[in-house]
């Protein structure tokens, strides 16, 4: 192995009795002395130029913090312009506290005192060491072990304690906002001490401890979860970070999300596919102490930089897989069995908008696409903010059955409409195979998410179309302004729409033009309330009522369709669609 020249170069000159043997150098520790200790310690320093914790020290009698050559340097007080790779225009994230004037020091004092023995084989299972729970001050209540969270001004407000015989029982002790808003990190101050280092973060205080036992620095947070609330700011100086988390898909995603607000210098543990749900670092020692150092290192030579980039032989596979999915079956059968709607569009794929006026039989039509696609056995799931669950089945029951509605509630059939009925219920319960009406006003992307999920789930098939009737009656709760939350619907669509490849159909409404009216040259400009629809929709359509068409054909109602904007097709009149009164349908013309 070589030597880092210019930290050993460093440490040499201020450990001038120190002996390197293989890639560490040991010395006399420098800061044993004044801490009554009978005689000083050794300090041991890695110079391993390949490592990543190259010019990272340790006393071995644990009087101070371990770190590197940054932290070295101002525990002895040098100047910083003599540490390798200083950096004099460097400015560090200095979190801005104002201290409480409280702080639970004396009780933390009381539970390390009060550790029992019979915790104290616990940790030892683990090959946790008592100078180890000592160096971190773990402590013992009478029914939780209490993990002290010290903040940078050596005061501990808050102290996390958990159950050492029920998984799950836990609360917090001191100050409450120290137990969160990302100040909830456990041996906070290790972050200072590894600048320009590597540092490990880990989800569980017992699982940093095993860490600590083999001597490497890091930090934990409670829980995976707590990782989004972290300011990952406090880690602008570290050059590496190890991400260890309990091996669930939950964790996993938390772990992910903060590697990608951290950057490439995030490598991510992985557990290998045996590994049961929830197997952590401390089950990993529970499970084999004597062979634990050599699984932590086999797994840190494993850890690749993170990226939330696909490799290109997956990219490259995933690519040719869904090239082979738009041959598919279930790709073609995406139509909704209006014959110049489906040539036109070559089905419902990707987002899909249809404005119209109010009344103009937006919803209607959607309903008749949805249900035309469910007919054909795919899933769909129609969001209705207009009409209710109970009047899209009546509707759609009375234009499979050719009956209104009103006969359909009387239910007195006579002749061949009695069959006509029975024909259409039976068709009405192989479309809700697949098809579900949602009602939710408490509607968000996450919900929309696993609703999807479920639906597939149930239904066996990839594919899925998602309708939305309208797009302006979604609930905006977190956004003051209306623009902004259709704006933000718009980007979620986007996201759901390229995650779980699935289509969309949504109803939008148009802005009135002079005078009132809504007809003329449909034009994008026409959409109401959102800029970026014309960016959003993979199809843009206009649904507009033709009265010329209407008058000519003895006033019944007639509505062109026109695709005013798309990526793939051109624009253009699509069709002209009748509405088959009072039967709730449209046929094209």
């Amino acid at each position: 192995m070589t030597l880092h020249q210019s930290l050993t170069g460093f440490y040499q000159s201020h450990l001038p009795d120190g002996v390197i043997e293989g890639s560490t150098l040991k010395a006399t520790c420098p800061f044993c002395t004044g801490r009554d200790r009978k005689e000083p310690g050794k300090i041991v320093v890695s110079l391993n130029s390949q490592g990543y914790f190259a010019g990272y020290f340790r006393c071995l009698n644990r009087c101070v913090s371990g770190g590197f050559a940054p932290h070295f340097g101002r525990l002895l007080g040098l100047d910083p312009a003599l540490i390798p790779g200083h950096d004099p225009d460097r400015e560090p994230l200095v979190p801005m506290e104002n201290w409480s004037l409280e702080n639970i020091n004396q009780e933390i004092y009381k539970y390390q005192a009060s550790l029992t023995a019979e915790i104290v084989t616990s940790f030892a299972d683990r090959g946790i060491s008592r100078a180890i729970l000592a160096e971190m001050k773990i402590g013992f209540n009478g029914r939780y072990i209490v993990y002290p969270y010290y903040r940078e001004n050596s005061c501990c407000y808050a102290a996390h304690c958990l159950s050492p015989v029920r998984s799950g029982e836990q609360f917090w002790l001191g100050d409450q906002k120290y137990a969160s808003g990302g100040l909830q990190i456990f041996n906070v101050k290790d972050i200072d001490h590894c600048e320009d280092g590597a540092l490990f973060v880990v989800e569980g205080e017992a699982n940093l401890l095993c860490l600590r036992e083999l001597g490497f620095p890091g930090v934990a947070v409670p829980a995976a979860a707590d990782l989004e609330s972290v300011d990952v700011r406090r880690f602008e100086l570290i050059k590496t970070i190890f991400l260890v988390v309990g091996n669930t898909l939950e964790a996993d995603g938390a772990a992910r999300a903060f590697a990608a607000r951290l950057g490439f210098k995030v490598r991510l543990f992985q557990w290998a596919a045996h590994r049961k749900r929830g197997f952590d670092l401390s089950q990993l020692a529970l499970e084999d102490v004597a062979g634990f150092k050599a699984a932590v290192f086999e797994m840190m030579g494993q850890a690749k930089a993170f990226s939330p980039f696909r490799p290109p032989a997956r990219e490259y596979a995933l690519f040719r897989e869904n090239l082979q999915m738009q041959h598919s079956e279930s790709y073609t059968a995406l139509k909704t069995g209006l014959p110049r709607f489906d040539d036109a569009l070559g089905g419902v794929h990707g987002i899909n908008i249809i404005g119209g006026p109010p009344k103009s039989g937006k919803s209607c039509l959607g309903i008749q696409l949805a249900t035309g696609i469910a007919a054909r056995r795919m899933p769909v799931i129609y969001y209705d903010f207009e009409n209710g669950r109970q009047k899209v089945y009546q509707r759609t029951l009375a234009r499979l059955s050719r009956l209104a509605v009103e006969r359909l509630v009387a239910a007195k059939f006579q002749g061949e409409e009695k069959q006509r009925y029975e024909a259409a219920s039976i068709s009405l319960q192989k479309i809700l195979a697949t098809f579900r009406v949602v009602n939710d006003r408490k509607l968000t992307p996450e919900l929309m998410r696993r609703h999807i999920d479920f639906l597939r789930h149930e239904t066996g098939r990839d594919d899925a179309v998602v309708v939305i009737d309208s797009l302006h009656k979604l609930p905006f709760k977190d956004f003051s302004e209306r623009r902004t939350g259709i704006d933000a619907w718009l980007r979620e669509m986007e996201s759901i729409r390229d995650e779980l490849r699935v289509a969309f159909l949504v109803l939008s409404e148009l802005t009135r033009q002079e005078g009132g009216r809504y007809d003329g040259e449909p034009h994008m400009g026409l959409f109401k309330g959102s800029g970026d629809i014309e960016y959003t929709a993979d199809n843009a359509l206009i649904f507009l009522p033709d009265q010329q068409v209407a008058e000519a054909n003895g006033g019944a109602r007639s509505n062109s369709l026109w695709l005013v904007a798309s990526r793939e097709h051109s624009p253009g009149l699509i069709a002209r669609y009748q509405l088959d009164y009072p039967f709730w349908g449209f046929v094209e013309e």
